[in-house]
């Protein structure tokens, strides 16, 4: 197994509230960015890495996605989808439930984030690391959101976003790999937090962490969305 043989799953089934009016009719994955839906420039960055397996976790509005890029041939890349049903699963509950069309290991990144980063060289630490999970952090000291990673050696000592220490300086930056063990143990067609996950994963220390020096790029709220845009119009597309 190769990190380029690995599907990547985008959670987007959310009801992108942070974005409204904008996503009113339209779910966050079409909002336009730079004169393009956002998944346009999601699959480019995808695609640059050699990744070119997506399942989308979709709920709301996904039929629209489905109408736009259909199995995704068109833009060389494979495009699965995995609907949520007729309730919100959560972050974990949806990739739960995409399990079936995900394999034995996969990358996760979020519907709503823009990350310019070597995805190959995250994969293939992940996949020496023998871990059920991964999560990528960044150095954070609060800037962006609150920092709720306590990273140092290479290793995660705590994620927990309930509970905070002082030694915590990181964030999660988004994007995540898993095996399909990690899933072990949860319930499926239930509500089921990622973060949830992520934490039994740390407390059994079977979580890499990957640090990220990159800041990340969102759309998740107008004024990431802004500032996204006008990178991208400005021509600075960000080199993996």
């Amino acid at each position: 197994m190769t990190s380029t043989d690995l599907p990547v799953a985008i959670l987007a089934g959310g009801l992108a509230t942070r974005l409204r009016p904008i996503t009113e009719k339209i779910p966050k994955l079409l909002v336009e960015v730079a004169g393009e839906p956002f998944f346009s420039h999601q699959i480019r960055l995808l695609k640059a890495a050699g990744l070119r397996h997506i399942v989308l976790c979709v709920g709301y509005l996904g039929e629209m996605i489905v109408d736009q890029y259909g199995d995704g041939a068109k833009w060389g890349v494979k495009i699965d989808y995995a609907f949520d049903g007729p309730k919100l699963l959560g972050t974990g509950g949806a990739l739960i439930a995409a399990l079936p069309k995900l394999g034995d290991a996969f990358y996760m990144l979020y519907g709503d984030s823009y990350l310019p980063v070597d995805y190959g060289a995250v994969g293939d630490f992940f996949i020496k690391s023998g871990q059920a999970g991964l999560m990528t952090v960044y150095e954070n000291h609060g800037r962006y959101d609150t920092s709720n990673v306590w990273f140092e050696h290479g290793e995660i000592k705590i994620y927990d976003k309930k509970n905070r220490v002082p030694q915590m300086h990181h964030i999660d930056y988004g994007l995540g790999l898993f095996r399909t063990t990690a899933f072990d143990g949860f319930p499926r067609d239930a509500v089921v937090d990622l973060a949830t996950v992520q934490t039994q994963l740390c407390q059994r220390r079977q979580l890499a962490g990957f640090e990220i020096k990159e800041r990340f790029y969102e759309i998740g709220s107008h004024e990431g969305l802004n500032e996204l845009d006008a990178l991208l119009r400005g021509g600075q597309r960000p080199s993996l």
